[in-house]
C-alpha cells in the first residue's frame, strides 16, 4: 500500500467536507430564503449570481472528492504508475493553493490543505 497516496486522499476528502460545511454555515445560510439553493442577492450581486457562486463553491468540494477517489485507488495499487492523472492532481491542487494564497493574502487556510495534497501526491509519485 502507498501510504502517502492514502493520506493525500483523506486530506482531500476532509478538505471538501470542511469547505462545504463551513461555506454553508458561514456564507450561504445568510443568503437562503428557505430553499436548498440560496437566492437572496444584495447589490451588486443578483440572485442568479448567488446561485452560481453556491454551485461553484460546492463544485470545488466535488472535484476534491473525485481526486480523493483516484488517490485512494492509487494507494491500493501494488505499483502505481506516475501518470498524467497523478500529474494533473498535483498541478490542480498546487494551482488551487497558489490561487487561494494570493487571492486571500494567505488568510484563508484552504491553501495549506491544497498544498498538502499536492505535496503528498508528488512525494508518493516520486517514491513509487
Amino acid at each position: 500500500m502507498q501510504n502517502l497516496y492514502l493520506v493525500a486522499g483523506v486530506v482531500s476528502i476532509l478538505t471538501g467536507i470542511v469547505h462545504s460545511v463551513f461555506g454553508e454555515r458561514l456564507i450561504f445560510r445568510h443568503l437562503r430564503d428557505g430553499g436548498l439553493v440560496p437566492a437572496l442577492g444584495a447589490p451588486p450581486i443578483r440572485e442568479r449570481h448567488v446561485r452560481i457562486i453556491w454551485a461553484t463553491w460546492h463544485l470545488g468540494s466535488i472535484f476534491g472528492w473525485a481526486f480523493a477517489g483516484v488517490l485512494i485507488r492509487l494507494a491500493f495499487t501494488p505499483a502505481p504508475p506516475t501518470s498524467l492523472v497523478v500529474v494533473a492532481i498535483v498541478f490542480a491542487n498546487l494551482g488551487g493553493a497558489i490561487l487561494v494564497l494570493v487571492g486571500t493574502k494567505g488568510r484563508h487556510p484552504g491553501w495549506v490543505a491544497l498544498l498538502a495534497v499536492a505535496a503528498l501526491t508528488w512525494v508518493a509519485a516520486s517514491a513509487a
